[in-house]
C-alpha cells in the first residue's frame, strides 16, 4: 500500500505565506488585542486589606506559663477553629450588614446581604500565615479581604475582624456553659455517691462502737501494738502468773499438810512458807530454839531433873501452837488458791472477750478498708469535679469579659491593588494575539501551497526552459509528458536542469 507523503512547512515557507496571505493572521491578532485592552480598560483591580492578629491561650486554665500554649497542636486547633468562623455565614453577614452594600448596589438595600454577596465575600476572605512561617506554628496571622473599593476593603476587614472577635467569645461562652452543665451534673452524682459510701462506712464504725480506733490502727498499720494488743499482752502475762502462783500455792498447801501430821518436817519447810506466815516462821524458831535448849539440859542432867522436864515441856507447848498455826497457814493457802482460781477464771474470760474483739476486728479489715478506699475514691472524684467547675466557671467568666484575638494595628492595603496592570495585560494581549494568530494561520494551510509551484516566481531562480528528452536522464522512468512521476522526481529534474544551465 502506497501513501502519499504529507509536506512540512519550513519557517521561510510560512513566511512567504504570511506575506502572500496576511489577513489569516493579522485578523485573529488584532481581535485578540482589541478584547485585551477593552478588559484592560474597563477591568477594576481589587484592593487587599490585611488585618494582623495574635491569638493567645486561657490564662486560668494555664497556671504555670499564662496565656501561653503548652503543646502547639493546641495553637493550630484553636487557629482551625478561627479559620472556620472567619468564613461562616453569620460572621460574614454580619460584617456586610456593618459595612452596607457597595456603592453601586444601593438599589437592593431590602435583600441585603444575599446568598450570592455572602458566597463572594467568603471567597475574598483568607486567614494567613506570616512570611515564611506556617499556619499554626506562630500565634500571629492575617486576616486579607479583597474588594475593589480600597475603603470598602479596609472596612470590610476591620468589621470582619470584629466580628471575628466577637463570634470566637461567644463560641468560648457556649462551650464552657456546656461544659459548667457537665461539670454540674458530675460533681451531683459524684456527691451522692460519696453520701451513699459515707452512710455505708458510717454503719460500719457504729457496729465497732468502742473498737473504731483499734479498727482504724488496724487499718492504717496492719504492723504496730494498739491498745488492744497490749491489753491481750498484759492479761496474759497475768494470767500466767496467776497459774504459776496457783501451782506454787498447791505445793505449799501439801508441804503444810504434810507438816502438819509430821511437825519435825517444819524445818525444812521452804521460806515461802514463812513469808507468807510470819508467826509460824517465829514457832518454827522457837521449835528449834526449845529443842536446842532441851537437847543441852539432857547432856548435863537427867530426864528427871526439873530442869529438863520444863524444856521438854516448853517444847510440847511451842509443837501444839505450831500445829495449830499450821491449821491457820492451811486455810490462808487455800484461800489463797481460792482467790488464784478466781483470779485465773477472770483473766480467761477477759482474755477471751479481747481475743474476740480482735478476731471481730481482723474480720472487718477488709471491708473497712474497701470501705474507707471507695470512700476516698469518691471523695477525690468530688475534689476534682469541684475543682474543674471552678476553672470552667472561671472560664466562662472570662469568655464574656475578654477575648483571645487581639488586632495588631490597622488594617493596610499597601500603594497598589493586586494584580497584573494595565501595560502588562496590554503587552500580553500583543503576545497572546501573534500567537494565536500564527496558529491559525498554520492551521489553514493547504498541502497544495507547499508545492514547489506555489512558491512565488520572485523567489525563485530563472530557469531556461527547453525540452527535456528521455536520454537527456539516463535511467529516469518519464511519463508521457517528459516528468517523473512523483515529487521527487520532478525536484530532480529541476536539479539536473539548473545544473546545466548554470
Amino acid at each position: 500500500m502506497n501513501f502519499a507523503p504529507q509536506a512540512v512547512a519550513s519557517p521561510r515557507q510560512l513566511l512567504n505565506i504570511a506575506v502572500r496571505h496576511p489577513m489569516r493572521w493579522l485578523i485573529p491578532a488584532v481581535v485578540t488585542v482589541a478584547v485585551t485592552g477593552v478588559y484592560a480598560l474597563v477591568r477594576h483591580a481589587p484592593w487587599e486589606a490585611s488585618q494582623a492578629l495574635v491569638v493567645r491561650n486561657d490564662a486560668a486554665n494555664n497556671q504555670e506559663t499564662p496565656g501561653k500554649f503548652a503543646q502547639p497542636d493546641e495553637m493550630k486547633t484553636v487557629q482551625e477553629t478561627i479559620l472556620e468562623l472567619v468564613r461562616s455565614r453569620s460572621v460574614l453577614a454580619a460584617a456586610l450588614t456593618e459595612v452596607g452594600p457597595p456603592p453601586r448596589g444601593q438599589g437592593g438595600l431590602a435583600a441585603w446581604p444575599g446568598e450570592e454577596d455572602i458566597a463572594d465575600l467568603r471567597e475574598a476572605v483568607k486567614l494567613t500565615p506570616p512570611k515564611g512561617a506556617e499556619f499554626g506554628k506562630t500565634e500571629v496571622f492575617y486576616l486579607k479581604v479583597r474588594d475593589r473599593d480600597r475603603s470598602r476593603a479596609v472596612a470590610l476587614a476591620s468589621a470582619i475582624a470584629g466580628q471575628l472577635e466577637a463570634s470566637f467569645q461567644k463560641l468560648r461562652d457556649a462551650k464552657a456553659a456546656s461544659m459548667v452543665s457537665e461539670l454540674e451534673k458530675t460533681l451531683e452524682l459524684a456527691a451522692k455517691d460519696l453520701r451513699e459510701s459515707t452512710a455505708r462506712l458510717s454503719d460500719m464504725e457504729r457496729q465497732v462502737g468502742s473498737d473504731l480506733a483499734e479498727l482504724r490502727i488496724l487499718h492504717d498499720t496492719t504492723s504496730g501494738e494498739s491498745a488492744l494488743r497490749r491489753t491481750v499482752t498484759e492479761i496474759r502475762n497475768e494470767l500466767r502468773q496467776v497459774r504459776a502462783a496457783g501451782k506454787s500455792s498447791e505445793e505449799l498447801l501439801n508441804l503444810v499438810k504434810l507438816a502438819q501430821a509430821e511437825p519435825d518436817r517444819l524445818v525444812a519447810m521452804p521460806n515461802t512458807l514463812f513469808e507468807s506466815q510470819p508467826a509460824l516462821r517465829r514457832l518454827k524458831d522457837g521449835l528449834v530454839d526449845a529443842q536446842l535448849a532441851a537437847s543441852q539440859l539432857l547432856g548435863r542432867m537427867s530426864a528427871e531433873h526439873p530442869l529438863v522436864k520444863a524444856a521438854q515441856e516448853s517444847q510440847r507447848q511451842i509443837a501444839r501452837q505450831v500445829h495449830a498455826e499450821l491449821i491457820n497457814a492451811i486455810r490462808a493457802v487455800e484461800v489463797d488458791l481460792r482467790i488464784n482460781a478466781d483470779r485465773a477464771l477472770l483473766l480467761e474470760q477477759q482474755l477471751a472477750a479481747a481475743t474476740g474483739r480482735l478476731d471481730k476486728l481482723a474480720a472487718l479489715r477488709a471491708p473497712y478498708a474497701n470501705q474507707t478506699a471507695e470512700t476516698k475514691k469518691w471523695r477525690e472524684l468530688m475534689e476534682r469535679a469541684q475543682q474543674r467547675l471552678a476553672d470552667a466557671r472561671a472560664g466562662e467568666a472570662t469568655a464574656k469579659a475578654t477575648s483571645l484575638i487581639a488586632r495588631i494595628d490597622t488594617p493596610e492595603t499597601g500603594t497598589r491593588p493586586v494584580g497584573p496592570g494595565r501595560a502588562l495585560l496590554l503587552f500580553l494581549g500583543l503576545a497572546g494575539g501573534l500567537v494565536i494568530g500564527l496558529g491559525v494561520l498554520v492551521l489553514s494551510i493547504d498541502s497544495g501551497e507547499l508545492a514547489p509551484s506555489a512558491v512565488a516566481p520572485s523567489l525563485m531562480p530563472a530557469i531556461p526552459t527547453r525540452t527535456v528528452r528521455s536520454n537527456d536522464f539516463p535511467g529516469a522512468n518519464l511519463t508521457p509528458s517528459g516528468r517523473d512521476g512523483s515529487l521527487s522526481g520532478a525536484l530532480k529534474l529541476l536539479a539536473t536542469a539548473q545544473g546545466r544551465h548554470n
